[in-house]
């Protein structure tokens, strides 16, 4: 049974906002999105390749961010894209007055200024594509959809790595769009459910009323993946915590005068936790004095590694298990805890776990201030009452925003790939060609060796076969 000794500084607060169903992106100021937890990356820059219009961009009140717009626009290829998704959406809104324009008026498309963005046919040109002018205007949106779908591949990187390209390239792909029927088809599609695409520019959609789909990166990703007959359910990676919660942690170490952050990594997910570092403003994160990691021999090597993805010194603590079967780490931790409070001075501690163990140890020190990150589905209804009912501050581990966790993910991957190759393969050249020249008995000058190896044996590579066996093999066969 818990109980409470003391009365906490700082107020419970739960970060359960629900997302809108309609967009709000009209009205004057800023916009009521900023500060509930939505984020805005993917639909920024998905907005900034199919060409939505700059000045919805520079709109506070809108949800494409100004900053990605800014970003992109110093990359070729996404430039590329945009300028070709701008053409072709003007193209599609007045095909008949431009095919008018060029019959009475005896004009070539791109000369129709009054429906065709010839800024764009200027940038594409100092991008080297260079659009034939001559052509009738079915051929030059099969030109265009062509030069889409050949350069398209290139923006992959704009994106991170969860999200199915297959999927969100399957937007800028017009149907058919290589034969007049298609895009005669395309178009009246286009047109029929006009209003209802995002902010009326041409994309391969399923028209419907659906909103605003550049709303949020939630409600954009959530329905690309419906749109596969797909479901997407880490929510995670397109939200983050609310500006609430934000302001509830800054104000935590705000009033705190030695704030310790201290890791149960039995207990945590490492990259949750980085998650979280990366959602915090700097200005508040250089005031934590330090992060102490508590950590298990049974966890995972991550842990080890944090100290690189942050700004913030860290102590790794590795704890021994006496008993195969039960872990010290609540005990050490613990013990830590109160030598920084009372030795140390510290007088405000972060404490990342969901284990309710940790009860005992913020109703022992009457004076400390303890603030709690805990996650969701590990942490017991149980301690969430008492936390709340004795004004204790926490908030979920698991609403910080994932979505950009790519940056430490994959190099987190690559050093473990790395040791497990550097534990399972030793091979020296040398010593490999002194076995061959044995095996094979054939004589060679040091200077034909030289020119042997420069040219074969330089050349290994690594090749991955059919059953996802890694092999070392010769690129240059010699026959």
């Amino acid at each position: 049974m818990f109980t409470a000794t003391h009365e906490r500084k700082i107020a419970y607060t739960t970060d359960s906002v629900p997302l809108p169903n309609e967009p709000i992106i009209s009205q004057a100021g800023p916009s009521p999105l900023l500060n509930t937890g939505n984020t805005f990356a993917i639909v920024s820059a998905v907005a900034y390749l199919t060409g939505v219009p700059k000045r919805i961009f520079e709109n506070d009140s809108e949800p494409p961010k100004i900053e990605v717009y800014q970003k992109h626009e110093f990359n070729k290829n996404a430039r590329i894209i945009r300028n070709l998704c701008t053409l072709r959406t003007a193209i599609e809104r007045s095909f008949g007055k431009i095919v008018r324009v060029m019959k009475e008026e005896h004009k070539n498309w791109c000369a129709v200024n009054e429906y065709i963005p010839v800024e764009c046919i200027s940038k594409l040109s100092d991008d080297g594509i260079n659009l034939k002018t001559s052509l009738k205007l079915t051929l030059c949106v099969i030109e265009i959809n062509k030069i889409i779908a050949d350069k398209i591949n290139n923006c992959k990187d704009m994106f991170p790595s969860w999200l199915n390209w297959e999927y969100l390239k399957d937007l800028f792909i017009m149907p058919n769009g290589y034969t007049e029927a298609g895009i005669k088809q395309a178009g009246d599609v286009y047109y029929q459910g006009f209003q209802f695409y995002p902010y009326q520019i041409y994309i391969n959609w399923k028209p419907t009323n659906s909103g605003n789909i550049f709303y949020t990166d939630r409600k954009f990703v959530e329905l690309l993946y419906r749109l596969n007959s797909d479901d997407f359910t880490d929510i995670s990676k397109v939200t983050d915590i609310s500006g609430r919660t934000k302001d509830a942690i800054y104000e935590f170490i705000e009033r705190s005068t030695n704030t310790v952050f201290v890791v149960d990594c039995e207990n945590s997910d490492p990259y949750k936790l980085f998650a979280a570092f990366r959602a915090l403003d700097n200005e508040y994160l250089h005031k934590i004095s330090k992060i102490i990691l508590y950590d298990d021999v049974n966890t995972i090597a991550t842990w080890q590694s944090l100290e690189g993805f942050v700004n913030i010194p860290v102590e790794y603590i590795q704890v021994e298990r006496l008993k195969v079967n039960k872990s010290q780490i609540d005990m050490k931790l613990a013990l830590g805890v109160s030598k920084e409070f009372y030795q140390n001075k510290t007088d405000s501690f972060i404490l990342a776990s969901s284990d309710s163990d940790y009860w005992s140890l913020i109703t022992s020190l009457d004076d400390a201030n303890f603030l709690v990150m805990i996650e969701y589905e590990k942490t017991s209804p149980t301690l969430k009452q008492v936390l709340q009912d004795e004004n204790i501050f926490y908030c979920y581990l698991d609403k910080f925003y994932t979505g950009d966790s790519d940056d430490m993910k994959i190099p987190m991957l690559l050093k473990a790939a790395q040791n497990y190759i550097n534990a399972r393969v030793s091979l020296n050249v040398r010593e490999m060609m002194e076995h061959a020249f044995f095996q094979t008995r054939i004589e060679m000058s040091d200077l034909e060796r030289k020119r042997f190896c420069d040219k074969y044996v330089k050349s290994l590579e690594l090749k991955i076969d059919d059953d996802d066996n890694l092999l070392v093999q010769f690129k240059r066969k010699g026959i």
